[in-house]
């Protein structure tokens, strides 16, 4: 075993001396290996590329003996460490993270939840997806489309991401339904999983006739548990909602049309929200947000959102997925007219990257 432990050491040296492309190295518990260049780990899965494969390779991390690395990597472990560097194996369950300040730090094999190739630059740490959904009936000449989107960037100490969702419908005899909503949010990253966020939102929903929701919040948060597997945390702070409703039309006893549109409101709120995911359970993702939101300026009011999804990535191609979401509003003070709940149902088939 040991000879065979240098000769496979002995054929990655001499690669490294033929090839311009960094080399890492990853034993398995079932006796195989990979001499490659890691590009990333997270959610408990590996991506390895190679020169022999025009496909990356995805190793679920648990099944990973030994890891050696030349890739420069930003490294997270699951007490909220971030560290520059690269990552080798010392003993069977153990990994030394050697950073770029000369630091060596011994963790457990299952502390590291995150890998991302920094010598690949920006375009590395950038993410996305997209994915679409369309139904569409004779019957009453119904139609749906559903679009989702989200876009984001991880640096050692930050991230920055967006989201974008919107719904139409469309039926004979009845109004159309119009949903759109999205977000921009940023956080930075401090020791021991906490983080201060601030984040954009808006919704325009003629269910609940909105016409436009625009909030501004500022909190603070932290990750209560953030393995290979799961993560489930919390946020808390203040939010400022700004509210423009779309015009009512009512109809008099003369017959003649009277539009009516409500005032703009304005108040401060509170936010207190908790965040639950799990990975890795085979091709299937689960997320659920929750955010509950007491008013200190409208006396008695108060709202909640929820979303919940499921993603299931393509056997063929997990690039490719099949995506069921769930997204509930409640207000208990809506303008008068419009309804204290909505709620949407989309399925659809998308693409990540």
């Amino acid at each position: 075993m040991k000879n065979l432990h240098l000769l496979f050491f002995i054929l990655g040296f001499m690669s490294l001396n033929f090839s311009n492309a960094q080399i890492d190295s990853l034993v398995f518990y079932n006796g195989n290996y990979l001499v490659g260049e890691v590009k990333a780990m997270s959610r408990g899965v590996l991506t390895a590329e190679t020169d022999y494969s025009d496909s990356d390779f995805n190793i679920e991390w648990e099944k990973i003996k030994e890891i050696f690395t030349e890739t420069y990597f930003l490294i997270t472990t699951s007490d909220g460490g971030r560290y520059n560097g690269h990552v080798k194996t010392t003993s069977i369950g153990k990994i030394m993270i050697m950073t770029d300040t000369g630091q060596e730090i011994e963790v457990d094999h299952n502390d590291i939840v995150f890998l991302d190739d920094l010598d690949q630059g920006f375009w590395n740490q950038l993410y996305a997806s997209i994915d679409f959904g369309v139904d569409l009936t004779k019957a009453n000449h119904y139609m749906k489309f559903s679009t989702r989107a989200t876009l984001g960037y991880v640096a050692k100490r930050w991230s920055l991401d967006g989201t974008y969702n919107s719904l139409f419908s469309r039926q004979d005899g009845t109004e159309d339904i119009d949903r759109k909503d999205g977000s921009v949010g940023f956080k930075y990253f401090l020791p021991k999983d906490w983080y201060p966020l601030v984040s954009v939102d808006f919704l325009a929903n003629t269910e609940q006739q909105i016409d436009l929701r625009s909030t501004g919040k500022a909190g603070l948060g932290k990750f209560i548990i953030h393995t290979n597997r799961s993560y489930w945390g919390f946020s808390v702070g203040a939010n400022y909602n700004n509210e423009t409703y779309l015009p009512k039309t009512t109809v008099d006893s003369t017959g003649n049309e009277i539009i009516t549109k409500p005032d703009d409101r304005q108040s401060w709120e509170g936010f207190l929200g908790t965040e639950l995911n799990l990975f890795n359970i085979g091709d299937l993702t689960l997320s659920t947000k929750l955010i509950a939101y007491p008013s200190f300026t409208e006396s008695g009011r108060w709202r909640a959102d929820f979303n919940f999804d499921a993603k299931y990535e393509m056997p063929f191609d997990d690039d490719f997925y099949i995506r069921l979401g769930f997204t509930y509003n409640f207000d208990n003070k809506p303008v008068d007219g419009a309804s204290k709940t909505d709620y949407i149902t989309a399925i659809g088939l998308g693409w990540q990257w």
